[in-house]
């Protein structure tokens, strides 16, 4: 899933290939991923941008004088940019194609999403607060005004588990569950840690895991085209989605805990003291 590094790199990248330009057609492919009828998307047509705004990880397009179009990429979507769109009108059917935006220049681009659970999310808004998904976002962990007591006063009497914390939109807008998993290798912390429980000393070393990973993987993507995030994403990441494989900073193996629709990796050596947390969905915290 997209996060708030890939969608910040796809903001800068459509701002500039966007921005000034005027959107000639919008045309969608698959109907379930419109979450919004009243303004249609002909609405879009006729304007040119006028910026491109990230909120969490939603894309908002915004038009002069005109709706914005905001995006969610949920899980399998991705935009794909194209600086000479096909002639014809693409045709629905089976193919991973939702929705293609054309430019008067010939150039667009496309949201596509694979797999079988289309959660891929499009809506054309007066307003991005319109959106029930950005209405309840927490604020963004990269935001100049997101200082380390902000982020205390946060955790203070959450109960959640930290791996839980980090991913909940309406507490800190952006995370994911690769970020989550690298942000606490970075600060030698259990996933299953309470969040509640973190002593001042904990609390700053998770802030500066949090600022520095995001910042960091933000650096990385930066000027990247947007074909190749996917992989850029990838090859930055120290321990989701490596399984078995030598933890980068201590050389221990690590490991996995599978849950019903994802997974988490993590250090034993780095983050619960060489113990094994329990791979079940009600594991027990390992401090």
């Amino acid at each position: 899933m997209p996060e708030l590094p890939e969608v910040e790199a796809l903001r800068d990248f459509l701002t500039e290939h966007l921005t000034g330009r005027e959107i000639v057609r919008v045309l969608p492919v698959a109907i379930s991923v419109l979450k919004t009828y009243d303004p249609p998307l002909t609405a879009l047509e006729g304007h040119q941008v006028a910026a491109v705004h990230r909120h969490g990880k939603f894309l908002d397009v915004e038009t002069a004088d005109g709706p914005h179009l905001v995006t969610h990429l949920a899980r399998a979507g991705w935009l794909h940019w194209k600086d000479s769109l096909p002639s014809g009108p693409p045709r629905p059917g089976k193919g991973p194609l939702a929705l293609r935006v054309a430019l008067e220049t010939g150039a667009g681009f496309d949201l596509t999403e694979a797999g079988t659970q289309k959660r891929l999310a499009v809506y054309v808004v007066a307003d991005p607060r319109q959106v029930p998904g950005v209405a309840r976002l927490g604020p963004d962990p990269l935001a100049d005004g997101f200082d380390e007591a902000r982020f205390a006063a946060l955790l203070r009497g959450e109960r959640r588990q930290l791996k839980g914390a980090l991913r909940d939109q309406s507490l800190i807008a952006g995370v994911g569950n690769a970020y989550s998993d690298e942000i606490l290798h970075a600060a030698r912390m259990s996933p299953f840690k309470l969040a509640a429980s973190l002593t001042d000393e904990e609390t700053a070393r998770l802030y500066a895991a949090l600022r520095t990973t995001l910042t960091e993987a933000v650096e990385r993507s930066r000027g990247v085209a947007a074909g190749r995030l996917k992989s850029e994403k990838k090859s930055g990441l120290r321990v989701h989605g490596r399984t078995g494989e030598p933890c980068p900073v201590c050389g221990g193996t690590v490991r996995e805990v599978s849950f019903s629709d994802s997974s988490l990796q993590y250090c034993p050596t780095c983050q619960t003291g060489g113990k094994p947390l329990a791979d079940r969905r009600l594991s027990r915290l390992l401090k």
